[in-house]
């Protein structure tokens, strides 16, 4: 290429360090722009008061009995952040998770003492599972398994009529969103069919509709006290290694069932996955989790000054949004909407 031509387009008439040079034109000329009312905080709440109780695979969070958590969601929320989603770690464990499903289990608790405190534009999600709440750490009712010998695994159908109560539980209480993450199929019909049966009919699903059998998982399985007791998960969460073409029909079932934000979990692995349901439903509200492993690698990293934590933090942040997610669930919500004050 020739730089005599002024008028080719090439150097030196084409400089783009000119919108680099001032910080006010490259404020003018950022596209992706991190907001912290599009992040949701992730807490984890547990029966009892005054407990505040560090969780050592994820510095910085905790489980928090109730009063402790609203405290917390009074911070977040003063901070601008969008919202807080909830997870429960019950005082019993059985084979159902009926503490899941009872008006005076732990979630149902948090979730009517948040909406005594919290403004009505601040949102309150739970996630709806069942992990937590069973003796097993399976996101279900278990079954014998007839062509696995006597392997367990979820019963499918039969988990469906538990996430409509779990869910119709959250909704009495007064919840803002469900977030159902167990990735049974037929899960947002029924939960769908549930509220609309029950004058629940505005009440918001965001599903986890493209969730991977993910290594990342290992410090929230310490944080939700919810690691199988035998087994694993991949026979309803889905293989790292499957097809992208898998990810978006599990996305267009959801839609088609009533879900009205999808989500890919987790996040930094399935960057492409996100592009991906971008651009095939781009009018559709897509969340992306930046989950408990990216979390705590980027912590024991920062923590022994091989990398700037804030940097790090806000360039991940940034990826997911730029890859196509317009809502951010992240444990780092709380200080990204202070840094970014």
């Amino acid at each position: 290429m020739s730089i005599d031509n002024q008028n080719n387009g090439y150097f030196p008439t084409a400089r783009l360090r000119r919108l680099r040079y001032h910080p006010g034109v490259r404020r003018l000329t950022r596209d992706t722009i991190l907001a912290p009312d599009r992040f949701i905080h992730p807490l984890f709440v547990r029966p009892g008061e005054g407990i505040r109780t560090p969780i050592d695979a994820m510095p910085g969070q905790f489980q928090l009995s109730i009063d402790e958590l609203v405290k917390e969601v009074k911070e977040i929320e003063k901070r601008g952040v969008g919202g807080v989603m909830l997870f429960g770690i019950p005082e019993v464990k059985d084979a159902v998770g009926s503490d899941a499903m009872s008006d005076d289990g732990i979630v149902a608790q948090a979730i009517r003492a948040l909406r005594d405190v919290v403004s009505k534009e601040f949102l309150v999600i739970a996630d709806v599972c069942f992990c937590e709440y069973t003796d097993h750490g399976h996101c279900g009712v278990m079954q014998k398994c007839g062509r696995c010998g006597d392997e367990w695994d979820v019963d499918n159908d039969a988990t469906l009529a538990n996430l409509v109560k779990q869910t119709l539980v959250q909704a009495r209480a007064g919840v803002d969103m469900v977030a159902p993450s167990g990735m049974m199929d037929g899960m947002i019909a029924a939960i769908r069919k549930g509220f609309d049966d029950n004058g629940f009919e505005r009440l918001p699903i965001m599903s986890y509709s493209a969730k991977y059998a993910s290594a990342f998982y290992g410090p929230f399985r310490e944080a939700a006290e919810s690691a199988p007791q035998f087994g694993d998960r991949r026979s309803y969460q889905m293989a790292p290694d499957s097809a992208p073409g898998q990810a978006l029909r599990e996305i267009a079932l959801d839609v088609e069932e009533g879900a009205d934000i999808v989500m890919v979990k987790p996040a930094l692995p399935y960057l492409d996955i996100i592009r991906m349901a971008k651009d095939q439903f781009p009018g559709l509200p897509l969340a992306a989790y930046n989950v408990s492993g990216e979390y705590s690698m980027t912590k024991a990293a920062a923590a022994n000054g091989w990398i700037d934590e804030k940097r790090v933090v806000l360039e991940t942040l940034t990826s997911i949004q730029r890859a196509g997610a317009t809502i951010i669930i992240t444990y780092w919500a709380k200080d990204v909407a202070e840094w970014l004050s």
